[in-house]
Formats: C-alpha cells, structure tokens, sequence
C-alpha cells in the first residue's frame, strides 16, 4: 500500500518588504481572494454561449435575469443584478429575488439602444440571520442583552460602511442613536421592534454591510434594439413596376403615388429589392432566360454597370434627390424604407476594373461567375473576402453600408449573408452601430438552422426562417415552440415573409384565396415582424412548373397590377395590422401559448400580455379546401378562473360580443367564408 506523503506545514510571515507595505504576498492575497468569495453564484440566465455574444432585448422590453445562488451553513443571503451601459462606469442595482430551490430572478429594463452588461453579485446578510434568529428566540423567551447588542453592532456596521446615499447615511445614524438610547433605558422590547421594523430592514439593505461579497466572475453582454427591429410589418416591391404601365419604368416618384396605398393596408416598412445601377453583360431576359431583347431591364440582383455600384442610383429609377423625397414622404404616411444590400456584382461592375484582387478569376482568365448547382446565375460574380482582399474590401463594404445610411435608411435587408463570413457581418454590424446603434438588419437565410442562428449571434437583428415551409399543425406548433422557447429566443427574432420574389410556397398555388388569408393569419398573429411580397394582396399564385418560383417574375421584367382587383386581401391585411397595432399581446413574440383544439387541421394558440389586459385568441384553419371545427379549450386558468367561468369575448373581425361559459367551447369555420377567428377575452 503506499500512503499520500501530507507536507509539513510551515508558518510563513510575510516578508519585511510586504509587511511594511502593508501587502500580503501573491499566494496570501489569492487565498483571501478566494475566501472572500464564499457565495456561489452558479447557472446565470440568459447568457449566449458563455457570454461569447449578447442576450438581445427592445428597448423598455423586460430583461428576466436568473440564477443558481447559495451559501454554506444557514446563514441568510441576498443577491442582486448589476447592469448599465457596456462603455460606462456607472452600475445600477436590482435585488434579486428567491424563487425556489436557490434559484433567484430579477427583471431589469433598458431605455434606449446600444450595449449594455449586468453580472450577479451575492453576500451573506448578517441582519436577515439576525432577524430571523432573535425572533425565534424571542418567541421561546430567550432573548438576551447579548442579542441585542449585535444586533446594535450589525447597525454600527452599517454606518461605518460608507454604503447609501447622504440621507441613507445619516438614516443609519439615527438609527444607531435610537437603539443606544433605548438601550440606556433597558428597553429590550424597544430595541428588538425597531431592529426589526420594515424601514430599518429597508435601510440596511442599501446601507448595512456585505459580508462575504461574492461576485459572478463575468459581464454578460446585452444589445437593446429600437423596437422596430422586434415589431414590424414589411412590404416589398419594385420601384420598377410601379408606374401602372409595363412599358415604362417605374419611379421613385411612382412609388410615392403608392403610399397613400401601402398606408392603408398598415404596414410600417417598405423595402425594395436593389435600386442600383444593372449590369449589361450575360443580362437575363424573361423568366431568366439568357436571350434578352434589347427592352429587358434585367434582374436588378446583377448590381453594377459603367453608370456605377452600390453606391448609385438606377438612372430610370430617378435621383438622389427623388430618393430623399420618397424617403421624407415615406415617413409622412408611418412607413420607414428599408433596401437590399445584395454583395454581388455584374461583369461589368466598377469594381471588377478597380480592384481585381476582389474577385475570384478561373486559370484561363476569365471571371468566376456565381453558382448554386443546379442553379446559375451568369449575371453575377461574387467578391472574394480574404487573400487580396482582406481588409480593403472588408471597409468598402462598410463604407456602402455607411453611405446609405448618411442617405436615410437605417433597415437592411441582406442577401444571402450565409455565403459570407461570419467574422466580417460579426465587425461590419458593430462598425455600423458606433454610427447609429438603431440599424436594423435583417438576414436573408434559408439555409441551415445553427447557421441561422449564428448570423443572428453576431449581430443580424432580424432573420428569415422555416415559416414559409411550415404547413401542418405540429410542424407550426413544434417550430414555433423551438423559437419562442428555447435559448434561441434570447438572440433570434424571425421574421415571417410570406412570400418573397424568390419563393413561391407550393401552398399558395394550390390553395386560392383561403390558403393566402391562412397563411397571412399565421404570419401576422403568430410573428413580431413578419412581411409579404406585392401580388400576395391579390393572391398571385402563377408559378414556374414544378418549382417554388413566379412565372413571369418581376425580377426579369416590369410588371403592372391592379391593386384593388377583385378577390384581393386587403381588408384580410389591413384588419392584421390594426389589431397589432392596438393590442400589446401581438406586440411581444415570446407571449405565444398553444392550447387544445381536438381537429389536427385547426391550429390554436393565443397571446397574452403578464397582466392579461390584452389577451387574444386565435383559430386558423390549415385545410383551404374544406370546412373544419371542433371542440376547443377557453384558458380559463390563465385568468384565474375555475373550469365552469365565464368570460366576456369579443370577435376582433366583426366586433361582436358574447359570453362563453365553460372551459370547452366549439367553433366552425368555413375557408371560403373566413378561415380564422380571433376573440379577445376577459374576465
């Protein structure tokens, strides 16, 4: 058997130098150091991989902290958050509050944009320990002159301290003067009430010492967006296509004529795919044809000619001047105007003479074009990153975010931003912010979940999603539940895009106006933001056969509409973005719950605000052909309700009122009359 050899112990004194100094040695201080921290603070929630990336809130949005928090012995404990401005010096404080099982929360909120940190710190209270301890003893009438004094001593403590405020100070001081002139009198029930009187707890809390004040070793980071980046509604179009006339390119003053329109309809974003100058070489005819006629504008995604790139105007489209009178207009009728930033270049993009090293070229000396196998896109070349390019393009890129922004437009829609490294977005979204921490960036990601996710960490303030391909009940309920419940919540806001020029859903061409007002419903009751493509108002359904894509797409050539035709969806839209608007519930992403509804074909689930001041009800029918219905449960525990309530119900679409009572209800709906319902209920 061998035996562990122990050490023998040596006393050490401190050396002369550090004793006069006044210093413990390195391995004294380390070991005080750690016995200071005797408070463990285990399990901090929410925090990003270790802290790696922000938690991301809206500004006044409610930030529920947690954590594990505990001590040795039975003593009894008090914690607190600390947070403030990631650049700043000033912390505030929040007292966490005991939950069960050592675990603590505390909600804290942030009031504008930018950065933010908090961290958890935690101490043994000696005044909570006392408290409890001398009325136990006091309630078995053993309560002694011992007791008293330290509990006197606890509050001269305090006032040693140097915690509080001035007047928290001289509170504690009066405080100790009371107890010691009670004490002269031998008043021992004088002393024992005031020690425990709710004000002398309050003061101490901010005043007494902290005993064994452990802190949580890191600063976790928070980014607080404007509340648009949390809460919008979104319509796409192309300028191009506005002047009512397939023969004449359409303008910005074209799209201003629409605004009185998109208004009505309540969106709150107008966004336009690229409005830069288009590519002549390998241009695209009709339906991505590559025989162009001479009268094809081309797919404005093939950015750049001789007329110059990203930091330019489509010439047909107007001047900047005419942007910034669509910009000002836009704004007057509650829109804000968001573009694409597509990084791609035509063959004959500026950029490809000035700065080759940007761009990947083929041993024969020619230009790589832009590949998606099977698909191919020969009006397109991609920029290269690193090797030659690294940094400069890396600031051009910027710079054109920078350039557009100087312009008036703080919400970026990104194209394909997967296919471009994650450290670029990471320092190009963080360069932005120092200008104006309120750009909003959305990521144009249909690609692979953690890949979304990531764009999301690194900065991207929005993020499309699976929505579009979500169809059945537990497919909805199942990806709903993934990004309203689980860690992704903290950092991902998706946002709902109906339809995009890109995607036409197999659903939509085979549903007819039920399925577009189905999947509108879903979109705009289920989703913070959420956007649909011009021609969803008026169920344009025509796709390429065999593909997800429009036939006769508007990215090839210019297109009119009618936008009031008959059987189009207006009203379907515009009731969505009232009830948004006007109810708080829709207004928080995360409210959403599901509850029971015995028809697979019916998705139920509501929206609720903390307070149920705003509590809404949804039943959307997934099956656009036939009618469906069934028996369905009113959530009458979430307002403290037994099973046999009542509550008063009003149907948001037609504004009737009536009662239900009872927990189980019934509903019929019919997709060619109405395919949803939506009831705000209350107690």
């Amino acid at each position: 058997m061998v035996k562990a050899v122990q050490p023998a112990r040596k006393s050490r004194k401190p050396a002369k130098a550090d004793a006069a100094a006044g210093v413990a040695p390195a391995g004294e201080a380390q070991l005080l150091a750690l016995a200071q921290n005797r408070v463990a603070i285990e399990a901090v929630a929410p925090e990003i991989d270790g802290g790696r990336f922000p938690v991301k809130r809206l500004e006044g949005e409610p930030l529920t902290v947690e954590a594990d928090v505990f001590s040795d012995g039975h003593d009894k404990i008090a914690a607190a958050v600390v947070y403030g401005a990631a650049d700043g010096e000033e912390w505030n404080e929040t007292p966490l509050i005991f939950v069960e099982n050592d675990r603590w929360a505390a909600e804290i909120v942030f009031d504008r944009p930018g950065l933010y940190r908090f961290s958890i710190i935690a101490w043994r209270d000696l005044h909570a320990t006392w408290r409890d301890e001398a009325k136990k003893k006091r309630d078995a009438g053993k309560l002694t002159d011992l007791e008293l004094t330290e509990g006197r001593e606890l509050v001269h403590a305090a006032r040693q301290s140097g915690r509080g405020n001035k007047a928290q100070q001289d509170g504690v001081v009066r405080l100790y003067d009371k107890l010691e002139a009670l004490q002269a009198k031998s008043d021992a029930d004088g002393q024992y009430h005031l020690l425990q009187d709710p004000e002398t707890i309050a003061l101490l809390a901010v005043a007494g010492q902290r005993t064994n004040l452990s802190r949580y070793p890191g600063n976790v980071p928070v980014w607080v967006d404007r509340k648009a980046a949390g809460f919008s509604a979104w319509y796409e179009l192309f300028p191009r296509s506005q002047s009512g006339d397939p023969a004449r390119h359409g303008t910005f003053d074209d799209v201003i004529d629409r605004l009185p329109d998109i208004q009505e309809m309540g969106f709150d974003v107008l966004y336009f795919p690229p409005i830069h100058p288009i590519g002549k070489v390998n241009r695209k005819g009709k339906n991505n044809t590559l025989t162009p006629s001479a009268d094809d504008p081309g797919s404005p995604y093939a950015i750049g000619s001789p007329e110059g790139g990203h930091d330019a105007l489509h010439p047909e489209l107007g001047t900047f001047d005419d942007f910034a009178r669509l910009i000002s207009r836009a704004k007057d009728h509650g829109l804000e105007v968001a573009i694409d930033f597509a990084i791609q270049c035509s063959p004959d993009h500026p950029w490809i003479k000035e700065h080759p090293e940007w761009f990947d070229w083929r041993p024969d000396g020619t230009i790589k074009y832009a590949e998606n196998p099977p698909k191919k896109y020969e009006d397109i070349v991609n920029v290269h990153f690193y090797r030659g390019a690294l940094p400069s393009i890396w600031y051009e890129l910027r710079d054109v975010v920078l350039f557009w922004l100087d312009k008036g437009v703080r919400i970026f829609r990104v194209d394909n931003p997967h296919t471009k490294p994650f450290p670029f977005w990471e320092w190009m979204i963080a360069e932005v912010r120092k200008a104006d921490p309120g750009v909003i960036f959305l990521a144009e990601a249909f690609t692979r979940p953690k890949v979304m996710k990531r764009l999301a960490k690194v900065g991207y303030n929005q993020s499309y999603s699976y929505f579009t391909w979500r169809n059945t009940k537990a497919e909805l309920a199942e990806y709903l539940t993934e990004l309203t419940q689980e860690e992704c919540a903290e950092f991902m806001r998706p946002n709902f895009f109906v339809n995009t020029p890109d995607i036409n859903p197999v659903f939509l061409q085979v549903s007819g106006r039920p399925g577009f007002r189905t999947r509108l419903a879903l979109a705009a009751s289920l989703a913070g933001n959420y956007g649909v493509y011009s021609g969803f108002e008026l169920c344009e359904f025509l796709p390429v056969p065999g593909k997800e894509e429009y036939l006769n797409s508007e990215k090839y050539e210019i297109r009119a509409f009618d936008w009031k035709s008959e059987g189009n969806i207006r009203e379907d839209i515009a009731f969505f973005n009232r009830i948004r608007r006007e109810e708080a519930a829709l207004q928080d992403f995360r409210s959403l719950a599901f509850y029971n509804f015995w028809n697979d074909n019916v998705l139920y689930y509501g929206k609720r605000t903390a307070d149920r001041s705003s509590f809404l009800l949804f039943l959307v029918n997934l099956d656009p052909h036939s009618a469906q219905g069934g028996h369905f449960e009113v959530p009458m525990w979430e307002l403290g309700l037994p099973d046999d309530g009542t509550v008063k119900v009003t149907d948001m679409a037609s504004g009737q009122e009536f009662v239900w009572r009872g927990k189980i209800q019934h509903w019929w709906m019919d997709p060619h009359e109405q395919p949803y319902a939506v009831f705000k209920i209350t107690r």
